[in-house]
């Protein structure tokens, strides 16, 4: 479950198949489909809501062996002009669906997440799900 996404950017996508493994498929809720990106780090996903939402907490289900490590949650407030550092966040190397809290419940208007590092040696990340609730 999520509000109403006006623009979502990836930073890469596996070999550029956007077809089998573009960001939109992360935000389907089909535990079938994923957004898988191309190696290297850090790796993000940046969503822009078409209005402003109450957001509490992120859920993410990775693929174990390729989980987004050294993370953080930036967020643009309503009638902020600018992305701020939330909160950093430390997910689990499983393929469980994680719920990662914020500090505080925030009007928001735009979403990033950044992923420094991978478990995967080259960087990938793999995620089925992605819950902004």
């Amino acid at each position: 479950m999520h509000p109403d996404i006006d623009k979502l950017r990836v930073s890469s996508v596996l070999n550029k198949n956007t077809k089998d493994f573009g960001g939109k498929f992360m935000l389907d809720g089909s535990g079938e489909t994923c957004w898988n990106s191309d190696q290297g780090s850090p790796q993000d996903i940046t969503i822009t809501f078409k209005e402003a939402f109450m957001m509490s907490k992120i859920r993410i289900m990775f693929q174990g062996g390729f989980v987004g490590v050294n993370c953080e949650i930036w967020i643009q407030k309503q009638d902020e002009d600018c992305l701020l550092i939330h909160r950093p966040f430390y997910p689990l190397d499983n393929n469980h669906m994680q719920t990662f809290d914020l500090l505080e419940q925030s009007s928001i208007t735009k979403l990033k997440i950044v992923f420094k590092d991978s478990t995967d040696f080259y960087g990938r990340i793999t995620i089925y799900k992605l819950e902004i609730l």
